[in-house]
C-alpha cells in the first residue's frame, strides 16, 4: 500500500512529459510525485507561514528591540543588522538550493533543507527575546535569516518540480498569495506583541516550524536516495553558479527583467512613510497611520490579480502579455502621485499598483520556471540566482530612491524613475523565446 497521497487526477496531466506518474528507479535521475490536492494548499500555507515571519520580524519585533537596547544609536544599529544580514543572505537561496538539487536521501531533495531551516530558524526566535547586545543580536539575525532562506529556495523549487508548464500559474500564484497574505498577517500579529517581542518570535518560530513540518509530512515527496548524482566537483560546483548569458539568453533577460522591474517598485515603496510627509504634506502620526491604511487599500487588488492572472495564463498558456499588461497597469498608477498630490492619488495609486503587481507577481515567477537551464534539472539553484534579482534591487532601493530624492529633482522624479524602469523591464521580457 503507497504511503503517499493519491494524486490529483486534474493536476497530475503532464502534457510536456516532464512528470512522472510512478517513482524513477534506481540510477535514474531524481524526480517528485505528480501534485496532489494537498499541493497547491502547502504552498499557499508554507509561503504564508516563512512571509509572514519576514514581515513581522523586520517590520515590528527587530525595530523594537533595537531601539530597546540602545534608543540613541537605533537607527544605526539596525541599518548594520539589516545590511549584516542581506551579505550573509544574499547567495544563501542559490548555495543551499545547490545543494538541495543533489540532495539524496529517503524523505527526497526539498525535505530535508525545508525543515532543516525551519527548525534551525524557529528555534533561534525562541533566543532572540532573550538578548540585550547589538553584537549578538546581529549573530541571531544572521542566522535566522539565513536559515529561513534555506527553507524558501527549496520550497520555490516545488513548482518546477512537481507541475508541468502548463500549471505552474496555478501554483506560482499560491505563492504569490502566501507572500502578501503572510506579509499583511504578519505586520498585524507581530503588533499585538510590541510590548512583549520575546513571545512575538517565539509565536512565529512555533509557526514556521509547525506549518513547515506538517507539510512535508503530509504531501510526501518520492526517495531520491537510489537517484543517479554527478560525482561531486568543487570547481563544477563553483562554475555552476554562473549562468552564460550566450549560452542561456532566456535566463538572462529573465533575470535582467526582474531586477529593472523589483528596482522600478522599490525605490516607491521604501520612501513610502517619507512620500507621506515630505510630497503629500502630512504630520509623522498622521503619515503612519495613512500608510496602514494604503498597504490595506492595496492587499485585496493584489490577491485578485495575482489568483487571477495565475488561473488565466494556464488557461491560454501565455505569460509575457500578462507582464506586458502589470507593466502599463503600473505606469498608470505611479503617474497619479505626480497629478494628484494628496491622499486620493496615493490611494488611488496603491489601489491599482496592487492590481498591477498582482497581475506581475505569480505570471514573472512561473515564467522564471521556465527558462531554467538544462530543462530545470537544477531548479532549486537557478531559482535562488533569479531571486538575487530581487533582493539586490530591494537592498539598493533607498540609497536609489536617497539620491534621486536629494539630487536629481525630489519626490516627483522618484515616480518618473519608476516609470521609466517598469517599461524597461516590459521590453526586456520581449527577447524571450521559450515562452509565450
Amino acid at each position: 500500500m503507497s504511503t503517499h497521497p493519491a494524486p490529483d487526477p486534474a493536476l497530475s496531466v503532464a502534457p510536456t512529459g516532464t512528470i512522472r506518474s510512478e517513482p524513477p528507479a534506481a540510477g535514474e535521475p531524481p524526480a517528485s510525485p505528480p501534485p496532489t490536492k494537498r499541493t497547491l494548499p502547502g504552498i499557499l500555507l508554507v509561503a504564508l507561514a516563512l512571509f509572514a515571519s519576514y514581515a513581522g520580524l523586520i517590520a515590528i519585533l527587530l525595530p523594537i528591540q533595537v531601539a530597546t537596547i540602545d534608543p540613541e544609536n537605533k537607527v544605526g544599529n539596525l541599518a548594520i543588522i539589516m545590511t549584516t544580514s542581506f551579505v550573509f543572505t544574499l547567495f544563501a537561496q542559490p548555495i543551499v538550493g545547490a545543494i538541495s538539487d543533489r540532495t539524496r536521501s529517503r524523505f527526497g531533495r526539498r525535505a530535508p533543507w525545508m525543515v532543516g531551516g525551519a527548525l534551525i530558524g524557529g528555534i533561534l526566535l525562541f533566543g532572540m527575546g532573550l538578548l540585550n547586545s547589538i553584537l549578538w543580536l546581529t549573530v541571531f539575525w544572521v542566522c535566522i535569516q539565513v536559515s529561513l532562506n534555506a527553507l524558501q529556495g527549496p520550497l520555490s523549487a516545488i513548482t518546477p518540480d512537481r507541475f508541468p508548464r502548463d500549471r505552474r500559474g496555478a501554483a506560482s500564484a499560491m505563492f504569490g498569495l502566501g507572500m502578501q497574505i503572510g506579509a499583511t498577517l504578519g505586520v498585524v500579529v507581530a503588533g499585538q506583541f510590541a510590548a512583549n517581542v520575546g513571545v512575538g518570535y517565539a509565536v512565529f518560530g512555533v509557526i514556521v516550524i509547525v506549518v513547515t513540518v506538517a507539510y512535508v509530512v503530509i504531501d510526501r515527496d518520492w526517495s531520491s536516495k537510489d537517484a543517479a548524482v554527478a560525482p561531486w566537483s568543487g570547481k563544477g560546483f563553483l562554475a555552476g553558479f554562473w549562468v552564460n548569458p550566450k549560452q542561456n539568453p532566456d535566463f538572462f533577460w529573465a533575470f535582467t527583467a526582474r531586477f529593472l522591474f523589483m528596482l522600478g517598485y522599490f525605490v516607491v515603496s521604501a520612501y513610502g512613510l517619507y512620500i507621506l510627509t515630505d510630497y503629500i504634506g502630512m504630520s509623522l502620526t498622521d503619515a503612519a497611520g495613512a500608510q496602514v491604511t494604503l498597504t490595506l487599500a492595496g492587499l485585496v487588488p493584489t490577491l485578485v490579480a495575482v489568483a487571477l492572472s495565475g488561473w488565466w495564463s494556464d488557461r491560454i498558456r501565455r505569460r509575457k502579455v500578462f507582464i506586458y499588461a502589470s507593466s502599463v497597469i503600473m505606469v498608470a498608477s505611479l503617474s497619479l502621485p505626480l497629478f494628484l498630490p494628496d491622499m486620493t492619488g496615493m490611494t488611488l495609486m496603491n489601489i491599482i499598483i496592487g492590481f498591477g503587481f498582482g497581475f506581475y507577481m505569480s505570471v514573472d515567477t512561473a515564467l522564471m520556471t521556465e527558462v531554467l537551464p538544462g530543462g530545470g534539472k537544477d531548479a532549486a539553484k537557478d531559482l535562488g540566482i533569479l531571486n538575487i534579482a530581487t533582493n539586490i534591487p530591494q537592498a539598493m532601493s533607498a540609497a536609489v530612491a536617497g539620491v534621486i530624492i536629494t539630487s536629481l529633482g525630489g519626490y516627483p522624479m522618484l515616480f518618473v524613475f519608476a516609470m521609466v524602469f517598469v517599461l524597461i523591464a516590459a521590453v526586456a521580457v520581449a527577447p524571450i523565446k521559450s515562452v509565450r
